[in-house]
């Protein structure tokens, strides 16, 4: 069943060069590029992105040629431009492939003119999926990862398994065709050693889940005792400062420190590190660009290294907070140098083991590999973009790639998560709070500043536009509803019989053990489900107005710590929960007691009052399918909608 997306990208130029960060081989001290240097990596990632002639897509065989001509007059087009995107989930690999379309929308002015405006729209036209096991598709397996993407793109072009028409075959095979770019995400904080000129990988990848206390033990190279792993903590406590979020055991540079701990990291004979630290994302984006390509072996390991024959490895901005890079200065600090430094893990020249590009997710940083291109029936001229995190393809998917500020999602899982759309960074360790750097890729007239002409699209290149995705993660949750014994059956029926615009008399603080994370970062917290009713519906109605609650606060302290707007506009629910309309009510009627005050905003234009929440399911919230639209979003500037 398909599934429609539209989101109004109305993109007037392309600036995603103008987000193109420093290199992270130099720390804080480079604080600045020149205007020389900006110009040449605009350059770069320009030609990535060059439109294909018109007409016609640009593919590895001529066979797979399609023509894809364009229509200017605002009606929908029959074909457009795909865009891929994987995700290597905590369970299994799933991938999207969408499909751009115009879709004209047509009003009536109050002088009885009709006025047409364009949208782009993205239709998700094939979705396959895949789950890990415990021999051949291990899901912490960097082979695993790769075979995992030939065979959903393999499954992308071949026939469904329920004998669909040769028809179907040609449709799936043209879409293929069309493809433009793809992106990966991957879960947080996943990583592994390769070697920097072939890739080849030299430490097991350690996943999102690997707590370098508690799960450095069997069949690791660690001193008995696990003295490996208090000594990598032990760097951590001295030099990361407090409140980071890469003090964290199961970061990626804890998991980093613990490598070297347990055995020193290879090296070139004059100190550069011959293993370089990659995130799963990062892994799948080089290995599409690398696959099948001859590696010169003319390289003696033990030279100096030859910067002509190493592999760049490029991470995001998302996949590498946990690392200790500054989202906000967007370079590696100080402290990162004094921790991997000799003074701390040891080594001579430790920019050298991180990544030597940051830059912003969908930002294109390559092209697809022809061998993997002509496998598949791609294009050659198929463009990688930087990955993101499963988490935030999330939020892509439902409130899409290009949202206003003020759009939020909240997570009704086994535990609540909200995130919301900033103008400002807001961090707070002690609450819980965080902040990814969020991708801008241009086009709202009040995002940018500057004047028309050529002077004035310089100036919005130059004038980059802050956005930050804040939020945090509570423990609590519908797990709660389980541990009280409540089967969906019963969920739907007692649900029903609430009354969303009434209080239940009973506050309650729904944990299911000790210990919350956000709005307060407080291991001592304990669960408060008392007194418990006899009713099971009156029970039922206090969890979950105590979670609701939980939910409007931690909106709350986000506008307490300085986010801007201070309360969302809209709300997209994800997960379970949000499959319950009542109380999704409920919900919608706890937030609005966060926007008691008059919207700033709005009294600049003229109009007071207060700022309505809305809350709604999200349409879309495959990590997959985000990923795709973060593919597509440094392509929607080619012609207008």
């Amino acid at each position: 069943m398909r599934r429609v997306a539209s989101i109004a990208i109305l993109f007037v130029t392309f600036v995603t060069v103008a987000s193109i960060h420093r290199c992270s081989v130099a720390f804080a001290s480079s604080s600045s590029s020149s205007s020389s240097s900006m110009h040449h990596r605009r350059a770069a990632a320009a030609a990535l992105v060059a439109p294909r002639a018109k007409g016609t897509t640009t593919s590895s065989s001529s066979s797979a040629r399609l023509s894809v001509a364009k229509d200017d007059v605002g009606e929908e087009d029959d074909v457009g431009d795909c865009f891929v995107g994987f995700d290597l989930g905590t369970s299994g690999a799933r991938m999207s492939i969408v499909e751009r379309r115009r879709t004209t929308t047509k009003a009536t002015t109050r002088g009885g003119e009709i006025k047409s405006s364009n949208d782009w729209s993205y239709e998700e036209v094939v979705t396959e999926s895949l789950k890990w096991d415990d021999t051949t598709m291990r899901y912490d397996d960097a082979d695993a990862w790769n075979g995992a993407v030939r065979s959903l793109l393999s499954r992308g072009g071949a026939d469904d398994d329920d004998g669909a028409s040769s028809r179907r075959r040609i449709k799936r095979a043209e879409i293929m065709a069309r493809v433009r770019a793809i992106c990966v995400s991957g879960t947080s904080a996943s990583c592994l050693l390769v070697d920097r000129r072939t890739l080849e990988v030299t430490r097991k990848a350690r996943m999102y889940n690997y707590d370098i206390v508690s799960s450095s033990s069997e069949g690791e190279e660690d001193d008995e005792g696990g003295l490996a792993s208090r000594r990598a903590m032990d760097l951590l406590d001295r030099y990361v400062p407090p409140g980071q979020t890469a003090r964290a055991a199961t970061g990626s540079l804890a998991k980093l420190l613990l490598w070297n701990e347990q055995r020193p990291l290879a090296t070139h004979g004059d100190g550069i590190c011959r293993e370089v630290l990659c995130h799963q994302s990062d892994y799948v984006s080089m290995s599409l660009m690398r696959e099948g390509l001859p590696v010169r072996e003319d390289v003696d390991d033990d030279d100096a290294i030859d910067t002509t024959t190493t592999t760049t490895t490029t991470s995001d901005w998302h996949n590498c907070l946990k690392l200790g890079y500054d989202v906000r200065e967007r370079t590696f600090p100080p402290w990162m140098h004094d921790v991997l430094g000799e003074e701390g893990a040891g080594l001579s020249h430790p920019a050298s083991v991180l990544p030597t590009r940051v830059v912003s997710p969908g930002m294109p940083i390559g092209r697809i590999s022809p061998v993997l291109a002509s496998v598949h029936g791609l294009p050659t001229d198929v463009v990688v973009v930087g990955g993101t995190t499963d988490s935030n393809a999330a939020f892509f998917a439902a409130a899409g790639a290009d949202p206003i500020y003020g759009t939020a999602v909240t997570s009704l899982g086994s535990t609540l998560a909200i995130k919301m759309l900033s103008r400002t960074f807001v961090e707070d360790a002690s609450r819980g709070v965080y902040s990814h750097r969020f991708p801008r890729f241009g086009g709202r007239g009040d995002r940018r500043r500057g004047g028309g002409g050529e002077e004035g699209r310089e100036e919005e290149e130059e004038e980059e536009e802050e956005a930050w995705l804040i939020g945090g993660a509570s423990n609590v949750g519908c797990a709660v509803l389980r541990s009280e014994g409540y089967t969906d059956e019963e969920l739907m029926r007692l649900s029903a019989e609430i009354d969303p615009t009434t209080d239940s008399p009973l506050s309650y603080y729904p944990l299911t053990k000790r210990g919350e994370r956000f709005p307060v970062a407080d291991g001592a917290k304990e669960p408060i489900l008392s007194p418990k009713p006899d009713c099971r519906r009156e029970f039922l109605h206090a969890i979950l107005q105590g979670i609701s609650d939980v939910e409007r606060d931690g909106f709350r302290a986000l506008g307490e710590l300085g986010a801007s707007p201070s309360v969302p506009g809209v709300v997209l629910s994800c997960g379970g929960g949000s499959r319950n309309d009542v109380w999704t009510s409920m919900r919608e009627r706890r937030l609005m007691e966060i926007c008691d005050t008059v919207d700033e905003e709005r009294e600049e234009e003229g109009v007071r009052g207060k700022r309505c929440v809305e809350v709604r399911r999200a349409t879309n919230t495959e990590a997959s399918y985000g990923a795709a639209l973060l593919a597509a979003a440094s392509f929607a500037h080619e012609g207008n909608p």
